[in-house]
C-alpha cells in the first residue's frame, strides 16, 4: 500500500544530485488560476513533494532549483491530489502546456523528447483500450463458450501485440528516456527451454537457473529513477526474485540477496535502498527463521563499515541490538537454562525437564493478548502432552509474584510456572529473543531450539511435521 506523506524532504535518505546545473519546469494550464501547485515524486512505496509554485491568473508557474532533480517519475499535485504524471530525466529545462478540460489529450510540451514520449504513450494506450474493450466484455462474458471467445482473443491478442511492438520501438530509438527505461522495467524476460544432453534427457533444474541468472535481464538495480516509479516496482521485483526463485531457507536466501547488491552497489542510492529493504523484510518474516537472514546482513553490511558512508552511529547500534537478540535464539541453537522461582518459592530449572519436547511460553498477566493465547496452551497440553511427552516452562515477565499466582489460578495453568524477577541466571532478555508477550520457543530434548515463536493453534501441525521429517535412520542389517 502507497504511503501518501507530502513532506519536503526523504527522512534518512539523503538526495543525492547528478553533475547538473538545476531544473526549471515552466508550466501553463487553461482553467487554472490563483493557486498553490506542487511537484511530488514517487520514492519506492511512499510518495514526497519535492518544490512548490505559486499559479497566477493565467495559470502559469515554474518549479525552478539550483540543484538538479533525482530522475524519474513525478506528479502535478493540486489540493493533496494527483493531477497528472509527468517523467524527469536528463533534461530538466523545459515547458508543458494543457488544459483542465483534459490534462493528458491537451498536454503540449516543448524542449523535452522524454515528456513528449511519456504522452503520447499515455495516449496510444487509452485509443488501445477503447479498441480492445469489446473484445474483453466478450472473454469475460461466462455465459460464452471458449469456442465463442476464440476470435475476440485473437483480436485482443493482435492489440497486445501493437502495444508490445509501440514499446519495443521506443525502447529502441530513445534507450536512456525514463519512458523507455520503464518500458523495459517492465518486460518479462522468455525463457528458453532446456537443451537435451546426448542421451535425450533434459536438465530438469535449467529453467530455474536460467532463470535467476536472467531475471534482471530488463531491469537495472542499479539505476536510481527505477526507485522513483508510479508502482513500487523495485521492491515487487526484488521480492519477487527472493519468494519465487529461492527455497525460503536462510543461507539461500542470503546468497540471493548478495547477488542482488553485487548489481545494485555501483549506484550508493540503490546499494542503500536494496540493503534497507531487504533488512526491514527479514526483521519480522513470516517464515520462521529467516529472521537470522538479518543478522548475516547486518554482520556483512553493516558490522563491516560497507554502509558507513549512509547509517549513521545511532542507526548502527539500533541495528546491532536487534541482530544481537535474534542471535541469542536461533534455530538450531541450545537454549539457555532458566532458573528462576514459581508460586512456591522454588528455584526451577528449565534443564531439568527431561520430556521429549519443552514449551517456553513467555507471559504476562497484565497482557491481554496472553489473556487469549493462554487458554489455547492450557488446551493443547491437556489434550496432547502425552502424544508428544511434552511440558511447558512458563515465564511470567511481570514482576508480581502475586499477579502471577492469580493467572495461573485464573488460566488453569497445570505446568512449571516462574517468575523472571526472581533469576538466578540474570534478565530473561539478556537469553532469549522474546521483547514481546506472548513468546513461544520449542526445545527438543537435548534443549536445541527447533521452533520459535510458532502459533499456539499450530502447535500440533509443527510437532507432527517435524517428527516426520526427523525420524531416526533405520540402517538396515546385512
Amino acid at each position: 500500500m502507497r504511503i501518501h506523506l507530502f513532506l519536503f524532504c526523504l527522512l534518512g535518505i539523503g538526495l543525492v544530485a547528478h553533475a547538473q546545473t538545476g531544473y526549471k519546469i515552466h508550466f501553463k494550464i487553461q482553467g487554472l488560476h490563483d493557486t498553490t501547485a506542487y511537484l511530488g515524486y514517487y520514492y519506492g512505496e511512499s510518495t514526497f513533494v519535492r518544490d512548490t509554485a505559486k499559479v497566477d491568473s493565467k495559470g502559469e508557474f515554474t518549479f525552478d532549483g539550483k540543484q538538479p532533480l533525482l530522475q524519474g517519475v513525478y506528479m502535478l499535485v493540486l489540493d493533496k491530489t494527483k493531477i497528472f504524471e509527468l517523467v524527469v530525466g536528463a533534461n530538466q529545462n523545459f515547458s508543458m502546456e494543457t488544459s483542465t478540460a483534459d490534462y493528458i489529450k491537451d498536454m503540449k510540451v516543448k524542449n523535452d523528447q522524454d515528456n513528449k514520449l511519456f504522452f503520447e504513450n499515455m495516449v496510444f494506450n487509452m485509443d488501445r483500450h477503447k479498441e480492445a474493450d469489446p473484445y474483453l466484455k466478450v472473454i469475460k462474458d461466462s455465459t460464452l463458450t471458449e469456442d465463442k471467445k476464440k476470435d475476440a482473443r485473437a483480436a485482443f491478442t493482435k492489440i497486445n501485440d501493437k502495444v508490445t511492438a509501440y514499446q519495443e520501438d521506443v525502447i529502441t530509438k530513445y534507450p536512456t528516456t525514463i519512458t523507455a527505461k520503464l518500458f523495459k522495467a517492465n518486460k518479462a524476460v522468455k525463457i528458453p527451454d532446456p537443451p537435451k544432453k546426448a542421451n535425450g534427457s533434459i536438465d530438469s533444474t535449467f529453467q530455474l537457473k536460467w532463470y535467476r541468472e536472467h531475471f534482471f535481464d530488463y531491469f537495472d538495480l542499479s539505476d536510481d529513477a527505477l526507485l522513483r516509479l508510479p508502482q513500487p516496482l523495485y521492491n515487487q521485483k526484488v521480492d519477487e526474485y527472493l519468494e519465487k526463485l529461492y527455497v525460503p531457507q536462510r543461507d539461500s536466501v542470503v546468497k540471493a540477496i548478495d547477488k542482488m547488491v553485487v548489481k545494485a552497489k555501483p549506484n550508493q542510492e540503490t546499494f542503500k535502498y536494496l540493503l534497507w529493504h531487504c533488512m526491514i523484510k527479514y526483521q519480522t518474516p513470516e517464515i520462521m527463521g529467516l529472521d537470522e537472514v538479518f543478522v548475516d546482513l547486518y554482520d556483512k553490511y553493516f558490522a563491516t563499515g560497507a554502509m558507513d558512508f549512509w547509517a549513521n552511529d545511532k542507526m548502527k547500534k539500533n541495528l546491532k541490538d536487534y541482530a544481537d537478540r535474534v542471535r541469542l535464539s536461533m534455530l538450531g541453537k541450545t537454549a539457555p537454562d532458566l532458573i528462576m522461582k514459581d508460586s512456591h518459592d522454588q528455584l526451577k530449572s528449565l534443564y531439568n525437564i527431561k520430556n521429549k519436547y519443552t514449551i517456553v511460553f513467555f507471559f504476562s498477566p497484565e497482557c491481554g493478548h496472553c489473556r487469549k493465547e493462554t487458554p489455547k496452551l492450557v488446551e493443547f497440553y491437556t489434550k496432547d502432552k502425552a502424544k508428544y511427552n511434552l511440558e511447558v516452562f512458563a515465564v511470567s515477565t511481570d514482576t508480581s509474584m502475586t499477579k502471577m499466582k492469580e493467572f495461573i489460578k485464573e488460566m488453569k495453568m497445570p505446568w512449571v510456572t516462574v517468575n523472571f524477577y526472581y533469576s538466578a541466571v540474570g534478565h530473561y532478555q539478556q537469553l532469549y529473543d522474546a521483547p514481546s508477550t506472548p513468546t513461544l520457543y520449542v526445545l527438543d530434548d537435548k534443549k536445541k531450539i527447533i521452533g520459535k515463536k510458532v502459533p499456539i493453534e499450530k502447535l500440533g501441525d509443527f510437532l507432527t511435521n517435524y517428527e516426520k521429517y526427523h525420524k531416526p535412520k533405520v540402517v538396515s542389517k546385512t
